[in-house]
């Protein structure tokens, strides 16, 4: 199935040129890296946009609400599908969308495309998502749309995606929403596109949706799109996406609590945000960590724990010239130790 969030490159690209044709913002010039991925110094750090947005893990069954569908909570498809009778589900719900019930068209659509109970059959979901979209259904409009932008399933149609897009974002989806602003800045990089974007990016920030709270902290973060900057406002919604585990903004808001931006200057928090980041993966994270660790920012320093985390960072690919000269640095027993943790990290 295609992903559920659109990249975050437009707005951010979009974002760091308006900023720079409105007020140039002074960034530390640090040494040229090499490798897969890049990280940057500790200090004075702005923060790093990510590139990609992850698509969105599907949904449980006990927190997927029946308003998603359309359908009402006595549904008895609906009841099936929340206690995982998903073939029961499907064959109360088939019935009545053959028989035009935009609800279960869009159950019955939402089962083949994750093959709950039957097998997955997107060409299938996507006739169903359509009939569900044509009358007004907000879940299916989404749906159906991000099929009309991919392409795979049905045939590719940016006009008729952008209208279903807007319609579900009206209507208060929130992943239509944020994809909608998305769809506006890659239409118009400028800061008007900005501008008609950010209500938005705002309305999916104020549902909860982490990717929106990261846009929006750019958007304060450079006083774009009509808003003034505001390093505080910036701060907080930085930190409203890192507490769902957003990575990026974890090692953003590290950063900026390194630095004091927004806010008042917190080694320790950010030493515990750039460490969950690590844990959880992030390339640049376990750079970041490593620093920290070799610094004593934030914690007690550790050049073994410091050696360790690069080495994670290094055999993921990121090269960092500074952390390479730390490293050969290390005694032979240091470094002896250093690969042994590296082996245990998560």
């Amino acid at each position: 199935m295609t992903s559920v969030r659109l990249p975050l490159q437009a707005l951010l690209a979009a974002v760091m040129i308006q900023a720079a044709a409105a007020e140039p913002i002074p960034q530390p010039q640090p040494k040229p890296e090499t490798g897969l991925h890049t990280d940057k110094p500790i200090e004075k750090q702005l923060p790093q946009p990510a590139t990609t947005a992850e698509p969105a893990p599907l949904p449980s069954v006990d927190s997927i609400n029946p308003d998603r569908f359309g359908a009402k909570p006595a549904d008895a498809a609906y009841g099936a599908f929340q206690r995982g009778l998903y073939k029961t589900a499907y064959n109360l719900a088939l019935t009545r969308a053959q028989n035009g019930d935009p609800a279960a068209q869009t159950l019955v659509a939402e089962i083949l495309s994750r093959g709950l109970g039957v097998p997955l059959n997107a060409a299938e979901a996507s006739k169903w998502y359509a009939l569900a979209a044509e009358q007004g259904v907000p879940e299916a409009q989404f749906q159906y749309a991000l099929m009309l932008l991919d392409g795979r399933y049905v045939k590719k149609d940016p006009k008729e995606a952008y209208a279903l897009m807007q319609a579900a974002a009206e209507a208060g989806n929130q992943l239509a929403q944020f994809n909608f602003a998305q769809m506006l800045v890659q239409q118009d990089p400028g800061d008007a596109g900005l501008a008609k974007a950010v209500s938005y990016y705002e309305r999916a920030a104020a549902t909860g949706l982490a990717d929106a709270q990261y846009a929006m902290s750019q958007i304060y973060a450079n006083g774009v799109g009509g808003k003034p900057r505001d390093d505080a406002q910036a701060r907080r919604f930085l930190a409203q996406a890192a507490r769902q585990n957003y990575d990026t903004a974890q090692i953003d808001l590290a950063a900026w609590m390194i630095e004091g931006r927004g806010g008042v200057r917190d080694l320790k928090s950010a030493f515990g945000w750039t460490k969950q980041a690590a844990e959880g993966g992030n390339v640049a994270a376990r750079n970041r960590l490593a620093k920290l660790y070799m610094q004593g920012i934030g914690t007690d320093p550790d050049l073994v724990l410091a050696g360790a985390w690069y080495i994670a960072a290094r055999r993921a690919g990121l090269i960092d010239p500074d952390m390479d000269d730390f490293l050969q640095g290390l005694s032979d027993d240091q470094t002896k130790q250093a690969l042994q943790k590296a082996n245990r990290l998560p």
